[in-house]
């Protein structure tokens, strides 16, 4: 059985958030929005869209970060009795009309994450794709593998019970280091990562939650905290890329 549902993790993205609530409707999926402790305006906006059948609104009462927000709505998912959940960011970067394609890709290889692999157009920002180069070599060094293309995409399908496995297992970063952390993660559990290409705009009215000096921090932790987590498994890494298919 495959059984999917969007998690999308808000905070204080109130009109965007919406919009992608009706672009997933009108694909006729279920979605769950995470109000990541969103201000009253945000929180109200929210609390209207989950009026609709097929959306379940979860809040949580503290800012928990992104990644907290994603686990709260990875964990109410497998409740639910899905097995499987797409990550989208309710910041508007994302194309909503990318999703069936994602899980077209989940149904043929259902043990496996689904990655978004950014075609980004004229909007980016240079300073972004330079920072995410860095993080791209360090996944790769971590991994000893180029199978992840782009951790930091927040487009993506999970398969829920391994992922659920990992977060109520091993302590992961609740912030913007989560996304990289956990496809790691994963990969060294032996779950298979797909990668496909998916849209991306920057919109020009866009709210962006990335603290340069805080997030900066996290993120250079959660590498060195891989980094040496990889040297630790470092014998079985190497040996599962040798040995016989």
């Amino acid at each position: 059985m495959f059984d999917a549902v969007v998690v999308i993790p808000v905070y204080n993205h109130g009109v965007p958030a919406v919009r992608m609530v009706k672009a997933v409707r009108q694909l006729g999926l279920p979605c769950i929005l995470v109000d990541d402790g969103s201000e009253a305006q945000c929180a109200a906006m929210l609390a209207i869209a989950a009026v609709q059948p097929g959306v379940r609104l979860l809040r949580l009462h503290a800012n928990q970060g992104k990644g907290g927000a994603v686990m709260a709505g990875l964990r109410a998912a497998l409740q639910q009795g899905h097995t499987h959940a797409v990550q989208i960011d309710a910041d508007g970067q994302h194309d909503a009309r990318d999703i069936p394609a994602f899980l077209d890709l989940a149904r043929t290889h259902p043990g496996a994450v689904i990655c978004g692999n950014p075609v980004y157009d004229a909007s980016v920002p240079r300073s972004r794709l330079i920072a995410r180069y860095a993080t791209h070599v360090w996944v790769w060094i971590n991994t000893l593998s180029l199978d992840i293309r782009d951790s930091m995409c927040g487009f993506r399908v999970y398969p829920l019970a391994p992922v659920v496995s990992l977060i109520d297992s091993v302590h992961i970063g609740q912030r913007m280091d989560f996304d990289t952390e956990v496809l790691v993660r994963l990969h060294w559990r032996g779950v298979a990562v797909f990668n496909r290409p998916t849209r991306v705009t920057y919109p020009r009215d866009g709210v962006s939650h990335f603290r340069l000096w805080r997030d900066n921090v996290l993120i250079s932790r959660m590498h060195a905290r891989l980094f040496f987590g990889m040297v630790l498994r470092l014998p079985w890494l190497l040996w599962r890329r040798v040995r016989p298919a």
